[in-house]
């Protein structure tokens, strides 16, 4: 496995070049992972509600946006400006303060998870050792934030949705963490680098998807739900609760509830390539590829050839399963509240914990295929 790029010391190196010195290279540096983490982000976000629109108007042969922008490009961008500029409405006898740290509680801890994201060997922002028990962690933060917002808006109505709403999330926390727990035992690491790592060397072959078929639909089904994708979108079931937690909320608030949903439905097919479909790696292992043709791995023209399509592969697999939750929106209908309880808690719970004991088993029995 080469190197690869290492964007830190070829970005301080640069700028050394220019006759900054390290120090005040290092600070310029400090901040560039965050600023590009949030745009990076952001423009996902974008992309991701036109293609919702487009791909929606397509399964129910309407038109969609077309107007602003060639092909509608820069309808979710006047949708964004439509927010900010609403007014900001707090009821009355509501709780200013935990009315409007709610949406930030849940829209942050969903920015800081994409600090482990990987792109390529070396581009990812922090490859701390416990990278994926700090987006479980991370993600643990959000119903506190979805409680606070119902609670705070001195409304019944929003209080129920925000008590469905954190129901919703730790039903479906523990299996998603059960079906991760299985792929750490099979790499003996929390780092999202090693997890990759772990899968290639062998092309598609190699990738966690074979050896957890199991698991990977456990942890989709997961992550739909924690995302408030239909099937399980109760949380703002126009029928039931109008818009549950939400309800009292306009403005850049409501916008932020709404960035939440959308980050983490692409936080959560960035992590899923990364846990099941070899993240960065190619379906053909390019290095042995690289060792027939004669090129020796090191070479840099190579390394920024493997670094582009590292992350071109990453952010394809990602739109995929993107792809793959808008089709379920307009193709399976919404549960209720019990069946969406009952589907966590009697049948994803269990099957999560029976995959973990099977995969404790096969790792013992074949320590070569599942990493003993």
């Amino acid at each position: 496995m080469t190197s690869g790029i290492d964007l830190q010391n070829s970005f301080l190196q640069s700028l050394q070049g220019f006759g900054l010195p390290p120090g005040l290279a290092k600070l310029f540096w400090i901040p560039l992972p965050s600023i590009l983490m949030i745009i990076g982000a952001t423009v996902g976000v974008l992309v991701v509600v036109w293609l919702e629109r487009k791909i929606s108007a397509a399964a129910q042969q309407r038109i969609g946006p077309e107007y602003a922008g060639p092909l509608g490009v820069l309808q979710p961008v006047a949708d964004g400006i439509k927010l900010v500029f609403k007014e900001d409405v707090v009821p009355a006898k509501a709780d200013p303060w935990l009315f409007t740290i709610g949406p930030v509680l849940v829209v942050l801890p969903v920015f800081l998870s994409y600090l482990i994201v990987p792109f390529g060997q070396n581009l990812v922002i922090t490859d701390i050792n416990v990278g994926i028990f700090l987006w479980i962690a991370l993600s643990s933060i959000a119903p506190i934030g979805l409680l606070m917002s119902g609670y705070a808006s001195n409304n019944k109505y929003s209080l129920l949705g925000g008590l469905r709403a954190a129901a919703q999330s730790i039903s479906y926390e523990i299996p998603l963490s059960l079906a991760v727990l299985a792929i750490v035992m099979m790499s003996n690491s929390l780092s999202t680098i090693d997890i990759v790592e772990q899968q290639s060397g062998y092309g598609i072959l190699g990738w966690n998807i074979w050896r957890q078929p199991v698991g990977f639909l456990i942890f989709w089904i997961a992550a739909l739900a924690e995302c408030e994708r239909l099937p399980f979108d109760l949380p703002e079931a126009e029928e039931e609760l109008v818009a549950g937690y939400q309800t009292e909320y306009a403005g850049m608030k409501f916008a932020l509830f709404y960035l939440g949903s959308y980050v983490n439905l692409v936080l959560s097919a960035l992590v899923f390539s990364v846990l099941y479909l070899g993240g960065w790696d190619f379906p053909i292992p390019l290095e042995n590829v690289a060792d027939w043709l004669g090129v020796v791995p090191t070479t840099s023209w190579l390394q920024v050839i493997m670094a582009a399509l590292g992350i071109t592969m990453t952010v394809l697999k990602s739109y995929f399963l993107i792809f793959i939750a808008i089709l379920l929106r307009w193709t399976v209908p919404r549960v209720r509240i019990d069946q969406l309880l009952n589907l966590g808690w009697k049948f994803l719970l269990p099957v999560a914990l029976a995959n973990l004991l099977i995969t404790a088993g096969l790792k013992l029995t074949f320590p070569m295929a599942f990493g003993g």
